[in-house]
This record gives C-alpha cells, structure tokens and sequence, in this order.
C-alpha cells in the first residue's frame, strides 16, 4: 500500500512538471484514472480531455467518455478521426496501432499548441512494457507522454485507486478499438467493423461485460472470460442465430476465455518459426 502511495505521489510530480495538459481520453479504466488525477494535481483550467471518434471506437464508448468528463467536471473535446483514411492502416499490418496513435497525436498535438496546453498526455501504463504496443512508438516519436507508466503504475493499482476515488470506471471491462479483432493482414473495412460492434453490444446486452468478438472472415470468435463460458454455451443457440443474422456464417467459442492482445499470439509463433527456420 506504501509503495502505491509513492507511485502516485510520483505520478503528482510528473503532471505538475509538465504544468499544462491535453489528456487523450478513451473514458476507459486508464485514461479516467488519468484524468482524474491531472485535474486533483493541476486543476481544471489547466487540463484537457479530448476524445476521438471514429469508426473503430463504438458508439457507447463515446456517450461514456462524455458522461465521465462532465462527471469530473473536465473541460472536453469530441473530434472526429477516420483511421480508415490513413494509408497502411487498412491493411492491417502488425504495426497497425502506429499508424491510429500516430494520427491521433496528430491532432492533439496542434490543438494543444492552439490553446496554449504543454504537453499531450495519454494512459499507457506500466504493464504495457514489454508488450506488442506499436503505439507506444508513436508516442516516442512525437514527444508525447505517458505519466502512469513513467510512474510504474499498474493496472491493479489503477483499479484499486479508482474505487477509492469513487470512479466508476474502476471495475470497467478492458477495452481496445474494434479494429483489435480483426487478424493481422485481414483488410479492416467499415462493414467489418460494424459486423463486431453489433455482435459484442448484442454479447453485453446478454451480460457478457468483457467479450471480444474476433472476426476471421466469415467465422466469429467469441471470447469471454472463463467463468462465464457455462453461461455463453447455455445460451449458444439464440448467440449463433443473432451473430448469423449479422452475417457470421460461422460462430465459435474460445475455450482458453477472454485475454487480452489474442491476435498478438500468432506472432509469437511466427517469430518461433523464423527463428527455427
């Protein structure tokens, strides 16, 4: 609990040197948390939340960043990207979320500068070290810092912390853009898109918060959480006749549950295998 204290003690030092701030703001677990923190430390007038939306960050997603800023009485932006407009990011390479932290960068960054603000900030944390986290690059090349991960703050402890900051965030399900569902080198399309947003809201509306659909093709993979694997096969029937009026031809359940980055594992299988080769 000390060495908690420390750390956040630590993350006041780093948002007090950097004076004033944009805060790229998901409204999920971490960004809330950071926010929270910047306007306690540095106070409203010197902190700013901006959200992006676009096509891979569903709808819910952004009513809910909306409702939290007003909830914190943060002063926030809603702008509006398009991923599938940068070049490359369709394509779906392995380094696919450059290209999205990239362009999102490159739109706080002048609007920062516009209105005055030091630095853009953004809420990766410390457990992303070490990970498959192409936009932590992107961060590096445009100067763009992350506190909670310079203060060694994990996700443990940023749940921990919102409870005890009355945030409602601090129990919400992971979350990453829908383009996280589609396989490296698959094309990411809107109609894809769109296919996975109605599959998981349909999975939440059934009680299934952390779901992923990952979408190979025409196939649907649904992942959920271990202790929830009964329930989703109790009602596998209506889920299968649902995600196939979607347009799914196929429906399948993960039977290793939800985990985070799925799709990373099969690079490092390829990375086994070149090095085997």
């Amino acid at each position: 609990m000390a060495d908690m204290e420390q750390k956040y003690n630590h993350l006041g030092e780093i948002l007090r040197s950097l004076n004033k701030v944009v805060v790229a703001f998901s409204g999920g677990v971490d960004s809330t948390f950071l926010l929270k923190a910047a306007i306690d430390f540095l106070g409203r007038d010197r902190v700013l939340a901006i959200t992006a939306d676009s096509e891979t960050y569903p709808e819910r997603e952004r009513l809910e960043a909306i409702a939290l800023a007003q909830s914190l009485n943060a002063p926030h932006e809603v702008i509006h990207t398009s991923e599938l407009n940068i070049p490359g990011y369709a394509e779906n390479p392995s380094n696919r979320c450059y290209f999205c932290k990239n362009e999102l960068f490159s739109h706080l960054q002048p609007i920062a500068e516009l209105k005055g603000y030091d630095h853009v900030i953004f809420g990766a944390i410390a457990d992303d070290l070490g990970e498959h986290r192409p936009g932590l690059q992107a961060a590096h090349d445009r100067g763009v810092r992350a506190p909670l991960m310079e203060a060694g703050i994990t996700k443990a402890e940023i749940r921990h912390l919102s409870r005890g900051m009355g945030l409602k965030t601090w129990d919400k399900p992971s979350f990453a853009c829908l383009s996280s569902r589609i396989p490296y080198g698959e094309k990411i399309t809107q109609d894809k898109l769109s296919m996975i947003d109605q599959a998981e809201q349909f999975l939440m509306q059934l009680g299934f918060r952390q779901v992923r659909v990952r979408q190979h093709d025409r196939l649907a993979r649904i992942e959920v959480v271990p202790q929830q694997l009964a329930e989703l096969i109790a009602v596998a029937e209506t889920v299968d006749a649902k995600l196939r009026e979607i347009g799914y031809a196929y429906v399948s359940l993960d039977l290793r549950g939800y985990r985070s980055g799925s799709l990373n594992e099969v690079l490092s299988v390829q990375a086994l295998g070149e090095r085997a080769i």
